[in-house]
């Protein structure tokens, strides 16, 4: 080992001395042996006591972000199965012909095939607007010189060499992404780190295929052995091969595309995470000498070209499938697993990966809409997907849909899910996205955001093939719109979080009531009001002017709803918490368009004038008095209808349908049983209502109702003819204390009233 190799491997550490290394890196805290006497010495600097014996004292101190982000990447790597990582923070390595020239390096890891060289940037609390281009160009000028350096330290070797530049807290600008992708520098932040750290919980070593998948995806694997024996044939009007392969092999080769943040610039993606109880049932099956008969399902993406596959000499005339050499790709991320991510990855930590074969299925060039749409189809039929999956996925699956409808379904859903993906929004890690799990704080979801731009005049009206009605940002183009209305939703929010900071960060927990779901709805509909308003009275146009301009224009319209929010009571808040339901976001949201109002008197969205007339309770009392009268009527002509046609005696067994029958009879024992005094039991008869009025109406109906109660002008069957009575039973059952009766009910109650009655 020469001069320049002998310093290297100084700096590294490998096998037991890694294992300690990686002991300490994940502490939180750093730990220092001291004399008793310097203990407030230390104290004074920040540190606390943590162990004392009696001759020294074990102090520690909680470790600085920087370090906490590095430590935190170092034993990522570490639990990937990278041989060689850097000792200490103080790694460096030459990048002069005469080494004397050294670059401090944060991450060094290195394994038989790759080294990956890594520069951390960690901050406390998010920065929007630090530059990292000299950090950049740095790492650029010096990479060829550190290139050099590894070429002679691993001589005649073939390890695939990458540069990342990992952030925590840092928004970074597009000039610096523009750099890192001009200079061939991967990008790791909060995200992809929170991604491999979970993968690594999950597959140990397995997980790093993941990794290199991701940063040497389309480079050539060296020396693995490509080709396998397999069956060609045609499932519709797509090519399939059915083989079987040893898991390592293409575990290589394979990628999953797992439904999280680090893998959004691939969308659609659509793989959830593995489950780490499930990989290790599979492992101890496959230990005691289990297998799979069924097949893992991949795409080899080969762009525009065809897979190598040479038919055999023999083949069966009497079949449409054919045998055959196929020759898989030697490259990165060139099979995607659509299903049978367990079963594979279960090889991935045992003896058998090399040993043992799975079958696969393997279609060749699936656009990824229809990797989604397989995998949906195979999942629908095992564990079902749920509908926020459903939701996210549809957001890619649907985007260049020819179907105007379904376009648009999937920009809302893409903006829903955005809005808790993108870093630069304050909804960001609070909106439950594929199958994330809720928490107090991560608790609105995809369909609440999506309801509410349902309601909203953001989009438009649009048919199949058509456009009826343009929305204040749907300009025909789905990219456009996305970026304009993603960016003014986030500006808006940005306003109202930064207005009420403490009340923001609550999410459910607590007396936490602005980012919950009712919430976020009715915040999403009011910014709609406000545009269509300033649209009509300013002649303001969404789709020409900046989302900056027009998110200035609405938050003088937001300051009275932040101020009504500031000077809530506990009994208040409690109540928006409960607005669930149709009913209770409408309330909801009127609610806040009245407290503008009351600020703003121009400003009037159309319906709440109605909404405030129907709201005031002014036609309850007289609609109850009529509802009373109606309801006494009919009890009694009812009644009185079917005595005479089936007698005094008989008319309760042979009139009444026997559901209403033996329903009455159980609640007037249930009610009587309570009942001391037999003068004051009731009757089955009197625990009836509207609806088991109706049933016996059309028990009836020819001979004894048709002529009184078939709705006048209404024409169809019976049922059509009777639904007055379901209307009637839904206003007579709301709660007279808190509903309040519309003009339309009114009008409804009081044409009924004149036309029932005598």
């Amino acid at each position: 080992m020469n001069d320049l190799q002998n310093k290297f491997f100084q700096g590294l550490v490998s096998g037991p001395d890694l294992a300690r290394e990686r002991t300490k890196r994940r502490n939180q805290y750093l730990l220092e042996s001291i004399p008793h006497k310097q203990i407030s010495e230390y104290v004074d600097k920040g540190w606390s006591e943590h162990k004392s014996y009696k001759t020294k004292v074990i102090m520690k101190k909680k470790k600085p972000e920087d370090m906490l982000f590095e430590d935190k990447i170092w034993v990522i790597f570490a639990d990937m199965g990278f041989i060689y990582l850097n000792s200490g923070r103080l790694f460096k390595v030459p990048y002069s012909d005469d080494y004397s020239l050294t670059q401090q390096v944060d991450i060094i890891a290195i394994d038989k095939e790759t080294i990956l060289i890594m520069e951390c940037k960690a901050a406390e609390t998010i920065k929007r607007n630090r530059s990292f281009k000299e950090a950049i160009e740095a790492i650029d000028g010096k990479k060829e010189g550190i290139l050099n350096t590894f070429r002679k330290v691993f001589p005649g070797s073939k390890h695939k060499v990458k540069f990342i530049f990992a952030t925590k807290n840092y928004i970074l600008q597009k000039p610096d992404i523009d750099r890192l992708l001009h200079f061939d520098i991967a990008l790791f932040e909060e995200e992809e780190i929170e991604y491999y750290e979970e993968l690594t919980t999950l597959l140990g070593p397995a997980s790093k295929y993941q990794l290199l998948g991701n940063l040497f995806e389309g480079q050539k694997i060296p020396e693995l052995s490509n080709k396998v024996p397999a069956v060609m044939g045609k499932l519709g009007s797509h090519t399939f091969y059915s083989f079987s392969i040893e898991p390592e092999r293409l575990l290589k080769i394979g990628y999953v595309l797992h439904r999280t943040k680090a893998n959004k610039e691939l969308m659609p993606t659509y793989q959830r995470m593995v489950k780490k109880n499930r990989l290790k049932l599979i492992e101890k099956f496959i230990s005691k000498g289990g297998f799979f008969p069924n097949s893992v399902v991949i795409n080899i993406d080969k762009g525009k070209r065809s897979l190598k596959w040479d038919p055999a000499d023999t083949q069966c005339n009497d079949t449409i499938c054919r045998i055959g050499i196929l020759s898989l790709p030697q490259k990165y991320r060139s099979a995607f697993i659509i299903d049978g991510q367990h079963r594979l990855y279960g090889y991935a930590n045992t003896p058998y990966k090399n040993t043992n074969a799975i079958p696969v299925v393997a279609f060749e060039n699936l656009a990824r809409s229809d990797q989604v749409e397989l995998f949906m189809q195979i999942n629908e039929n095992q564990k079902a997907v749920t509908k926020n999956l459903r939701n996210t996925l549809n957001a890619d699956l649907l985007w260049n849909s020819n179907d105007l409808t379904e376009a648009i379904k999937a920009l809302k859903l893409r903006i829903a899910q955005d809005l808790g993906d993108d870093k630069r929004s304050p909804l960001y890690g609070r909106v439950i996205i594929g199958e994330n799990k809720k928490t107090p704080i991560i608790c609105i979801t995809i369909d609440t955001i999506f309801m509410a731009f349902n309601r909203s005049n953001f989009y438009g009206k649009v048919t199949k093939n058509s456009i009826k009605e343009f929305g204040t940002f749907y300009d025909s183009n789905v990219d456009s719109t996305f970026v304009k209305l993603l960016d003014y939703l986030i500006l808006c929010f940005e306003y109202i979080r930064d207005s009420l900071p403490d009340q923001w960060e609550l999410g459910e927990k607590e007396d936490g009531f602005l980012t919950i779901n009712p919430t976020i709805y009715c915040l999403i509909v009011i910014f709609s009001d406000i545009i269509d308003h300033l649209a009509k009275t300013e002649n303001l146009n969404p789709r020409s002017q900046t989302a900056e301009y027009l998110s200035n224009g609405t938050k003088a319209y937001l300051d009275p709803v932040i101020h009504y929010f500031r000077n809530l009571s506990v009994d208040e808040k409690s109540l928006l918490r409960r607005s669930y339901g149709t009913g209770g976001r409408t309330k909801y949201w009127r609610t806040l368009q009245q407290v503008i109002q009351e600020t703003r008197k121009d400003f009037n969205p159309e319906g709440l004038e109605q909404y405030i007339k129907d709201s005031s309770k002014q036609y309850n009392t007289r609609s109850f008095e009529m509802i009373r009268d109606i309801e006494t009527y009919l009890k009694e002509d009812i009644r009185e209808r079917l005595e005479v046609e089936h007698g005094k005696k008989n008319w309760w067994k042979k009139g009444v349908p026997f559901k209403v029958y033996e329903a009455a009879e159980k609640e007037a024992s249930r009610a009587n049983r309570l009942i001391e005094d037999p003068e004051k039991e009731v009757e089955p008869w009197d625990k009836l209502h509207f609806i088991d009025y109706r049933d016996i109406i059309l028990h009836n109906w020819r001979k004894l109702f048709e002529e009184k109660y078939a709705y006048p002008g209404v024409k169809g069957n019976k049922e059509e003819r009777t639904k007055w009575l379901e209307k009637l039973n839904t206003i007579r059952n709301q709660n007279v204390h808190v509903y309040s009766v519309t003009e339309e009910e009114f009008k409804f109650l009081t044409e009924l009233h004149s036309w029932v009655l005598p």
